[in-house]
């Protein structure tokens, strides 16, 4: 097996505005929206962490303090939680080492190419993931924990991607396929959201990236696509040729949470599989259902 630079650095583009869930995200962030009683944000750093990421990146923008502080040490609430008794590792997962937490700021919504280019000072010369937060990977090993053993195999530049019902395509990013070798695709280009009788595949782009430093520099010089943004998708497809860049398809569930419904089914269906309330929920769901 070939050595390739560890992935030890994660980007996290969490700059937007959710307008989608207005008023709920008037003051709070949505990657803060719980699912169930993890926020977004938590299930995006978990699978990080599984993946062993040591380094994770926040591109935030304004009004977004909130992110950082679920991930400080909340004294007041931690010295009350133990003077009466209260299991403390309920907050395990929130905990940082000083220096794994990294903010900077997106000061113009310019699109997710922008957003990953201005971290380009702390992710330097070495590859690093990229992961989405509103889309909600659930999977044994987490996505991007799968994605990094495809990569310590072939290196390069890697996307997750699903496969969906062809008459979905023209909602994604989809991939056009070379060679298939189990759960990995070569990728020979990338199209954003064709018509279905033009898509390459129906192997669509979800929200988990590795790729190498060089997208940056790429980035750097690269001008506006659709919707008047940067996009990342426009950087990917020229380094296509360039690097090998393939296609992990990950074995798991993929929730769209940036949308309403996409986020209610991701809560019901995390809620089901609970053992301390799935039981009841079911109940719930069901005597719902009864009377609609």
């Amino acid at each position: 097996m070939t050595s390739h630079k560890p992935i030890r650095k994660a980007v996290f583009p969490v700059a937007g505005l959710g307008t989608r869930f207005l008023p709920a995200t008037k003051a709070i962030p949505k990657e803060l929206l719980p699912i169930v009683d993890r926020p977004l944000i938590q299930y995006a750093v978990d699978e990080a962490r599984e993946a062993g990421i040591e380094q994770m990146i926040f591109v935030t923008g304004r009004g977004k303090t909130a992110l950082v502080e679920h991930f400080d040490i909340a004294y007041e609430l931690e010295s009350t939680m133990g003077e009466r008794g209260k299991d403390l590792s309920v907050l395990d997962p929130t905990r940082f080492t000083p220096g794994d937490l990294i903010t900077v700021r997106q000061q113009v919504p310019m699109g997710l190419g922008h957003a990953i280019w201005c971290a380009r000072a702390i992710v330097g010369d070495e590859p690093f993931a990229i992961l989405l937060p509103d889309e909600l990977m659930v999977g044994q090993p987490g996505c991007l924990a799968q994605m990094v053993e495809a990569y310590n195999q072939v290196g390069g530049n890697l996307i997750s991607v699903l496969e969906v019902p062809w008459d979905e395509v023209s909602s994604y990013g989809v991939i056009t396929p070379g060679k298939r070798d189990g759960a990995l695709t070569e990728v020979k280009g990338l199209v954003e959201k064709p018509k279905r009788e033009d898509a390459p595949s129906n192997l669509i782009v979800s929200g988990r990236y590795i790729l190498q430093p060089e997208v940056m520099r790429t980035l750097e010089g690269q001008g506006k696509g659709a919707g008047g943004e940067i996009q990342l998708t426009d950087a990917m497809a020229k380094m296509i040729g360039d690097q090998p860049f393939h296609a992990v398809t990950f074995a798991g569930r993929r929730f769209d949470c940036g949308n309403k419904t996409g986020f209610v089914e991701a809560t019901l269906a995390l809620a089901l599989e609970r053992p301390d309330i799935g039981p009841e929920v079911r109940r719930i769901a069901e005597r719902l259902l009864a009377r609609a």
